[in-house]
C-alpha cells in the first residue's frame, strides 16, 4: 500500500480569479504528480457528488469529456470508478470522502489501461469549494517536496526555552522570599498564608504517572466526551494561571494601589479587573478555538501561563524525586508513541491519536502550544497546519530547572545549575527537531529532553562534589541566612 499527499489547486472564475489549495491522497505507484504549479494544465472540475460511478449508466453520455470529475466513495473499487470515468472521456477522478481520508490502495495489474489520475479528496473541502468559489471551478494536482525544516520551528524553540527559563527564575525568586522569611520571623507567618507551593515527594510523584496512563488511555476510549472536559479544565486553570503571573507583574508596580474593602477582607481594585480580564481571555478562547488564524495566539498565551505557574507551584524537594519524575514520564512517553502501535487494532500509536483527536474528531486537545506552518506543503493542508509542542514538554523538564534554580539560591552557587540545566534544555529541543527532520515523523521530545537535562544536572554536582546535597535536596536548606 503507497499513500501520498499532494495538493488540488482551484481556481474560481471571478476577475481576478480566486484560488484555493485542498488536501489530496493520491497512490505514487499509479501516477506521478509535477512537483510545482509551473505549466499546470487547469481542468474544468464536474461536480457529480450525487453518483458514486459504479456504472456507465449513472451519468449522462459526454458530461465527463475532458473534465475533472467528483464522485461520491462507496459500492465499487477506486479502480472500477476510474475505469468508467475514462470510458466517459475523463481527464481526473477525485473521490470524494466522508470518512478520514486514507491510503488509496488496489490491485493496480488488474487495471493496468487505468491512466487518468486519480486522488481522494474529503467531501468537506468539496461543499467549500462552492462556498468559495462558486460553481464554474478550474482544478490541478500537484504534490511539492516536504521542506527538511519548517521555520515554525524555531517560534516553538524560542517558547519552550523561555517558559522554561522563566519558570526556573521565577521559582528561585519564590525560594529566595521563602527563606528571607524564615530567617525573619516577623515575617514568616505572612509568607507562609501566602505561599501556595506543592511538594512532590517520590510516593506522589509515581501516583502522578500512574494517572497520567489511566487519563491517556480513558481519552483514547472516551475522547469525544473527555475532551470537552480537558477544555472546560484547561480554561479554569489558564485562567487563574494568568491571573497569578500577570498579578505577580502588577504587584511590583507601585501605582494604582486602591482598594476596597468586603466582609472585613481588602482587595486592590486593579487585581478585580484583572481577574475579569483573565477570565474574558480564556471564554474568548473557548468560543473562538477552532478559528486558526488567530485563536492559536490566545492558546498560547495561556499555555504559557499555564506552564509557568504550573513551574513555579509544582516543588521537587530533591534530585531524587526530579530522577523519579523524569525517568518514568520517558518510559511513558515512549511507551504510548512507540509501543503501543503493536497494541491497538489499526497500527497506530495512542498519543498521537488523542493529540490528533482519535477517528478524526474535530475538537482537539489544548494541551500544546500551537504554531502555524510556515512552508507549504501538502502535510501542511493534510493533517498539520501546526506546529506543535505538548506542555509536558516544557512542564516536566521545567520543574528540574526550577529545582535546579532552588538549589543555587538555597546554596548561593552563583545560578551555575540553573543556566546549565537551561543551557541542556536548549540543546535537547535542538536535537528533538534534528530528529523530527531526518525521521520525518513526529517523536517525544521527553526522549532527547530527560537525558540532556539530567545528565548535565547530575555532571555539574559531581564536577563540584555536591552530589550528595543535590540528590538529598534538605539537609543544605537549615542554617541559611540572609
Amino acid at each position: 500500500v503507497a499513500a501520498d499527499e499532494g495538493i488540488l489547486h482551484a481556481s474560481g472564475s471571478g476577475v481576478p480569479p480566486v484560488t484555493k489549495d485542498y488536501c489530496i491522497i493520491y497512490n505514487s505507484n499509479w501516477v506521478s504528480l509535477p512537483k510545482t504549479l509551473d505549466n499546470a494544465t487547469f481542468m474544468t472540475l464536474e461536480n457529480l457528488t450525487s453518483t458514486v460511478l459504479c456504472s456507465s449508466a449513472e451519468v449522462p453520455s459526454g458530461l465527463m469529456k475532458d473534465k475533472a470529475v467528483v464522485v461520491m466513495r462507496g459500492n465499487c473499487t477506486f479502480l472500477e470508478k476510474a475505469r468508467i470515468a475514462q470510458s466517459l472521456g475523463a481527464k481526473m477522478l477525485l473521490i470524494a470522502s466522508k470518512p478520514r481520508l486514507s491510503a488509496i490502495s488496489d490491485n493496480k495489474t488488474d487495471f493496468e489501461d487505468v491512466t487518468l489520475p486519480i486522488a481522494l479528496i474529503r467531501y468537506n473541502d468539496i461543499i467549500d469549494m462552492q462556498l468559495v468559489l462558486g460553481n464554474e471551478v478550474n482544478v490541478t494536482l500537484y504534490s511539492p517536496p516536504l521542506p527538511e525544516f519548517d521555520y515554525s520551528m524555531v517560534v516553538i524553540f524560542l517558547i519552550a526555552v523561555f517558559t522554561v527559563a522563566l519558570g526556573g527564575y521565577w521559582s528561585g525568586v519564590a525560594e529566595l522570599e521563602n527563606l528571607k522569611a524564615v530567617a525573619s520571623p516577623g515575617e514568616r507567618e505572612t509568607r507562609w498564608k501566602k505561599e501556595e507551593n506543592v511538594t512532590f515527594t517520590p510516593v506522589t510523584v509515581i501516583l502522578f504517572v500512574v494517572i497520567c496512563c489511566v487519563m491517556l488511555v480513558l481519552l483514547y476510549f472516551f475522547y469525544k466526551w473527555l475532551v470537552y472536559v480537558i477544555i472546560s479544565v484547561f480554561c479554569l486553570a489558564s485562567a487563574m494561571s494568568l491571573y497569578n503571573c500577570l498579578a505577580a507583574l502588577i504587584g511590583e508596580i507601585p501605582f494604582g494601589q486602591c482598594r476596597i474593602t468586603c466582609s472585613n477582607k481588602t482587595i486592590e481594585v486593579r487585581l478585580i479587573f484583572l481577574a475579569l480580564f483573565c477570565i474574558a481571555a480564556a471564554v474568548v478562547w473557548a468560543v473562538f478555538r477552532n478559528e486558526d488564524r488567530w485563536a492559536w495566539i490566545l492558546q498560547d498565551i495561556l499555555g504559557v501561563a499555564f506552564c509557568l505557574n504550573f513551574i513555579k507551584t509544582l516543588k521537587m524537594p530533591n534530585f531524587k524525586s526530579c530522577v523519579i519524575l523524569l525517568g518514568l514520564l520517558l518510559l511513558y512517553d515512549v511507551f504510548f508513541v512507540f509501543i503501543t502501535p503493536f497494541i491497538t487494532k489499526n497500527g497506530a500509536s495512542i498519543m498521537v491519536e488523542v493529540a490528533a483527536g482519535p477517528f478524526g474528531n474535530s475538537e482537539k486537545l489544548p494541551v500544546v502550544i500551537r504554531v502555524p506552518r510556515l512552508e507549504h506543503s501538502a502535510s501542511t493542508l493534510c493533517d498539520l497546519p501546526f506546529s506543535l509542542l505538548g506542555f509536558g514538554d516544557i512542564i516536566v523538564p521545567g520543574l528540574l530547572v526550577a529545582y535546579c534554580r532552588r538549589f543555587d539560591v538555597q546554596t548561593r552557587s552563583s545560578s551555575v545549575y540553573y543556566i546549565s540545566c537551561t543551557i541542556a534544555y536548549a540543546v535537547g529541543m535542538v536535537l528533538t527537531f534534528i530528529v523530527l527532520a531526518l525521521m520525518k515523523m513526529g517523536q517525544p521530545a521527553l526522549l532527547y529532553l530527560v537525558p540532556c537535562t539530567l545528565i548535565t544536572s547530575s555532571l555539574i554536582a559531581w564536577r563540584r562534589k555536591e552530589m550528595k546535597k543535590f540528590w538529598k535536596g534538605s539537609s543544605y536548606q537549615v542554617g541559611w541566612r540572609p
